[in-house]
């Protein structure tokens, strides 16, 4: 099976899709309550449904799904929480705020993949330029959201004095 410069450019992002989706399911599980009102449940739903709208986008291209690649983006969100965040067995405080960080530079790169396409949607007819323009509204929304849950948790966690810095 060849490869193409956009199928390798798909995989990369579906990845990053897969990684998105497993750090949306934790937030959830542990940042849900904190975030109220299902907020972190209605991102994750969006989350989910982009990457099912990337794999429908790929199969629309006949770009095959590597699944190596895709479950490589499962791994690194596994491999993520080991992080250095001065707690070994408990989560630290700094965890919801470097994950919410992650989480807008993931929908970052997604929108910015969905611009990619959309500009491909004009020479390329297999796209839906109309859907393109609803997932790149949709992720704008998104690192909207996800932009008040990380400066609350940043205010949170740095904002009341110096107290806070302290591990």
């Amino acid at each position: 099976m060849s490869r193409t410069l956009l199928g390798v450019y798909l995989n990369d992002h579906l990845a990053g899709a897969m990684a998105g989706v497993e750090l949306s399911r934790r937030l959830v599980r542990t940042e849900g309550e904190w975030a109220g009102n299902g907020k972190l449940e209605r991102l994750a739903e969006e989350i989910e449904q982009d990457r099912a709208a990337l794999l429908e986008i790929m199969a629309a291209l006949g770009e095959p799904v590597r699944r190596a690649e895709m479950w490589t983006g499962w791994l690194a969100e596994k491999v993520a929480r080991f992080k250095l965040n001065g707690r070994i067995v408990n989560r630290s405080p700094l965890s919801r705020l470097v994950e919410l960080e992650a989480m807008r530079l993931g929908v970052e790169g997604k929108v910015a993949g969905w611009r990619t396409l959309r500009a491909r949607a004009t020479v390329d007819p297999r796209l839906d330029s109309a859907k393109l323009d609803e997932l790149i509204t949709s992720g704008r929304s998104q690192i909207t959201r996800l932009e008040r849950l990380r400066a609350r948790a940043a205010e949170e966690l740095f904002g009341a004095g110096e107290d806070s810095l302290d591990a």
